[in-house]
């Protein structure tokens, strides 16, 4: 069994098809295909449920996946001790929200692992940060993929997928979003976001009589609002950290709520070099923001 496979089964629970994974990965899909069959071969079990349009993971799937993850990333940190260092300056585009969730922890890893990797970070919107990156004003970005793929002339690393939640006042006691909406000021999500164009289909699935004077972009800005009791809102997930600032009850929006995919994107002539491999393995190493 060769050990791209568990890398390539990452890259399908990260980006959550076969598709995203063969972009990732620098494959087809039918590569893709091939190496989860090979797998489920192996281990003789199916490791994807395909009864349905799209392909979804098994408990099984998730398993494997976490038993192989950490090993799989101390093997990388091995094989980069018998290289010669990486070093030098990185320009990293990201967004706002990441620069609270994401950035700390990404840092620490990469001045503990690469001490002579000087990462600096350029805060930006997603379209003014891949337009920097294919003008050569950037290296790389952790942007929101937009939801037809992005730039084939870039390339795209997905790195986990962030669900769409409701927030209400910490004293709501509404348990569906019309009831929510009905009595609660909409505060959207800038619509002209990947998140904020989702949270506007489920507002006008659910609650299509809600009432909405503001639309803002920034997720801490919005989550003070509906904590001091200004409305309620939809947006991707806040994290802990965020919460115990302005607390907020949060609302599942059920199985079937809808998610942003964030991902690593870079010029496609550029993703083979030594600096970009070092800020690619970093950013799996600290996966998902807590």
């Amino acid at each position: 069994m060769k050990i791209e496979c568990f890398h390539t089964l990452d890259a399908v629970l990260r980006g959550g098809s076969f598709a995203a994974a063969a972009s990732a990965m620098n494959l087809s899909p039918s590569a893709v295909s091939l190496q989860m069959k090979q797998l489920e071969s192996h281990l003789g079990q199916a490791l994807f449920d395909r009864s349905a349009l799209q392909v979804r993971p098994t408990a099984l799937a998730h398993e494997v996946n976490a038993l192989f993850k950490d090993p799989l990333g101390r093997l990388a940190v091995l094989r980069q001790r018998h290289t010669p260092a990486v070093e030098g300056a990185l320009r990293l585009g990201i967004i706002e929200p990441l620069q609270v969730t994401l950035l700390p922890a990404l840092l620490l890893r990469v001045r503990a692992q690469y001490p002579q990797l000087d990462v600096r970070p350029i805060r930006g919107r997603v379209a003014d940060l891949t337009e920097q990156l294919r003008g050569g004003q950037l290296d790389a970005a952790v942007v929101v993929r937009p939801e037809h793929g992005g730039s084939s002339r870039l390339a795209w690393t997905p790195l986990y997928r962030e669900t769409l939640v409701a927030i209400a006042p910490p004293d709501a006691r509404e348990t569906r979003l019309d009831e929510l909406f009905a009595r609660h000021e909409w505060i959207r999500f800038d619509k002209s976001t990947v998140g904020g164009r989702l949270a506007a289909r489920v507002v006008a699935e659910h609650a299509p009589h809600a009432r909405c004077r503001i639309d803002l972009q920034s997720l801490a800005a919005i989550t003070a609002l509906v904590s001091a009791g200004l409305g309620a809102s939809i947006l991707p997930e806040i994290g802990p950290n965020l919460m115990n600032v302005h607390p907020v009850r949060v609302l599942s929006l059920g199985k079937r709520a809808p998610h942003r995919q964030i991902a690593l994107v870079c010029r496609r002539a550029d993703q083979d070099l030594r600096t970009i491999e070092a800020l690619k393995a970093c950013l799996l190493q600290v996966g998902r923001p807590a």
